[in-house]
C-alpha cells in the first residue's frame, strides 16, 4: 500500500466511525465529507470504491440492522 492509498483508507475509517456514530440521525453526505476534508463527490466516489457500497447504502444497512435489535 503507498502512502495516499493509506491516506485515503485512513479516511474512510474516519468516515465509517463517524457514520457509525451518528447514523441514527442520517448525517448529511456532506457533514461526512466534511468530517474526512473531502468534497462530496470525492468523498462519495473513495468511500464506494474502498468500501463496495455507498454511504447511503451504509447508512440503510446500519440501520436496519439497528431496527433487527431494537
Amino acid at each position: 500500500m503507498n502512502t495516499q492509498q493509506h491516506i485515503d483508507y485512513q479516511r474512510i475509517e474516519r468516515a465509517i466511525q463517524f457514520i457509525e456514530k451518528k447514523f441514527q440521525r442520517q448525517p448529511a453526505l456532506k457533514d461526512i465529507a466534511e468530517a474526512v476534508n473531502l468534497s462530496e463527490f470525492h468523498f462519495d466516489r473513495m468511500f464506494t470504491k474502498w468500501a463496495g457500497t455507498s454511504p447511503q447504502r451504509f447508512m440503510y444497512f446500519l440501520s436496519k440492522e439497528f431496527a433487527k435489535k431494537y
